[in-house]
């Protein structure tokens, strides 16, 4: 792994101590000159010293010694007594805020080579699972995002494109598209993830976005790529035809008499790879019936995020989970989406009834969006909660979806920019939402990919400079992270910019989509190369 290396600059701790007055050619002495020993990094900074060393906060020892700090030691490790950091992670941040080096100045440049090097490192190649593995096969290569995740994952490979886009990989992310075509051929739609226990749900429809970074005009190519397009539209929209209580499947009919879309799971008991975890939030939710508890937090795992004060009925409480009676803004923006670029598709086959077809099918589904998910009283886009009939409380940072898919009115986009900037924007990055549960898709978190849909949507409206000062938090707190720990990581605390926490797991590294959304922006924003 690529580490940022410090240069070795010979901190003045003696001198720093007498304020800097003295220099060093104004000093002069006797033979009986008593000359007081310089002070070490040791004996200046003790109990946080030992720490940073300790946690191998920095691989090489004599990194942290040779930092210039910012401020007085007194003031170093009065901050550090009232903190407290405890961790490598914490440690590395703290010491970020209160150290400096030369090496500083190259954290970006690193930082883009460290990416490079990780694409062969999370490469895998093309998958034929032994007897008995949870594993799908897969006829080509693909990216995973690391830590924990060792198969692909839907959504998370479109942001991970991105950085291979960034670093002309083509040949991988045309390797990848044909493993979602082969994985729709076979099944109706793209899994969760490239696992069986996956296959009961997908996750948020990125698949037309996908083929927007690849080239088909072979005729053979592009048709079968519509094809598997229109199947993953039939799959989300299979429920129509079954309409219950308002809904069935992916599909929930709205009082006009509309359709629009929600996340659902075809099963309703505990995950696999979450069963003790569901057992308990179900049994603690069992007035309500834990198959309905178990098929939300399903659901909620086929929105990618989970778990979020979105989906919770208090707000707060993951027993409360209600996610198959929400209709999700950014759900519905992306099949809004996906409804257009077939309607394009079509039209570039020749097909013009499929292309008036699918255009109708998105014009309803905007008025839908503008009556149902644009909350005019709050003017702010809006999750709606179908049991409610209203638009939910929660703020967070799905309403950036109708942006960055082009859907939004000028009026609907200045207005979401306004709110992204009293709410949102934290220090470090774009909040996840405003509340503090607990849960890791929530305040104090930030994600990559919630950046990259935010600074594009911004931008697509000439909201630009919010969308670069979003860019700028963010890509600042990853660098710094990185600078100081060596590591790319899944999440970040966008308040203190340090690693994020909450959910089922630690914190990963790796990561695919950091990774990919980190390169991206830096395309983007050249002065940050």
């Amino acid at each position: 792994m690529t580490r940022r290396n410090f240069a070795r600059t010979l901190p003045l701790f003696g001198l720093l101590l007498f304020g800097g007055a003295l220099h060093a050619q104004q000093v002069t002495r006797s033979n009986s000159d008593a000359v007081a020993p310089a002070t070490s990094p040791a004996d200046l900074y003790g109990a946080l010293f030992e720490a940073v060393q300790l946690e191998r906060v920095f691989p090489d020892s004599k990194t942290f010694v040779d930092l210039v700090p910012l401020e007085p030691a007194s003031v170093i490790m009065a901050a550090y007594r009232a903190e407290k950091p405890t961790g490598r992670d914490a440690l590395a941040m703290f010491v970020a805020r209160h150290f400096t080096g030369h090496g500083a100045q190259a954290a970006n440049a690193d930082i883009r080579d460290h990416i490079r090097s990780l694409w062969p490192v999370l490469a895998k190649p093309p998958m034929t699972p032994p007897e008995g593995s949870s594993a799908l096969s897969l006829p080509a290569a693909f990216i995973v995002p690391g830590g924990r995740y060792q198969e692909f994952y839907y959504w998370d490979t479109y942001f991970t494109m991105l950085g291979l886009k960034a670093d002309r990989e083509q040949p991988m992310i045309d390797s990848m598209i044909a493993n979602f075509v082969s994985l729709i051929e076979r099944y109706g739609h793209i899994p969760n993830g490239s696992r069986t226990y996956y296959l009961s749900r997908s996750q948020p429809p990125y698949f037309a976005l996908m083929l927007d970074m690849s080239d088909d005009r072979d005729p053979v190519l592009a048709r079968r790529r519509l094809a598997a397009l229109k199947a993953e539209h039939a799959y989300w929209m299979a429920g129509a035809s079954c309409l219950k209580d308002g809904a069935c499947q992916h599909v929930v009919g709205m009082p006009d008499g509309s359709l629009l879309n929600r996340y659902w799971d075809a099963r309703d008991t505990p995950r696999d790879e979450s069963f003790v975890e569901d057992r308990t939030t179900s049994a603690a939710a069992a007035p309500r019936g834990q198959h309905k508890v178990n098929r939300d937090l399903r659901a909620a795992a086929e929105s990618g995020w989970d778990f979020s004060s979105r989906w919770l009925a208090d707000g707060h409480t993951l027993s409360t989970i209600h996610t198959t009676d929400i209709v999700p803004v950014d759900l519905n923006s992306l099949m809004w989406n996906l409804e257009r670029a077939i309607a394009r598709r079509c039209a570039a086959s020749g097909d013009r009834a499929c292309a008036r077809d699918f255009n109708r099918r998105a014009e309803i589904r905007r008025a839908a969006i503008a009556k149902y998910l644009w909350d005019t009283r709050t003017q702010r886009f809006a999750d709606y909660d179908r049991k409610a009939n209203a638009p939910t409380p929660i703020v967070s940072a799905a309403l950036l979806a109708p942006l960055f898919v082009g859907l939004a009115t000028p009026d609907q986009a200045r207005a979401t920019a306004r709110l992204t900037e009293r709410q949102l924007l934290a220090p470090g990055g774009l909040r996840t939402s405003t509340l503090r549960t607990g849960q890791q898709w929530d305040d104090p978190n930030g994600w990559a990919p919630l950046q990259w849909i935010a600074i594009e949507g911004l931008d697509r409206y000439g909201e630009s400079k919010l969308a670069h000062e979003i860019a700028e938090r963010w890509l600042g707190t990853v660098t710094s992270f990185y600078a100081q720990t060596g590591r790319m990581i899944e999440k970040y605390d966008v308040e203190e910019r340090s690693a994020g926490g909450g959910g089922e797991y630690a914190v990963q590294e790796g990561f695919g989509w950091t990774n990919g959304v980190t390169a991206a922006l830096m395309e983007k924003y050249p002065s940050r190369r």
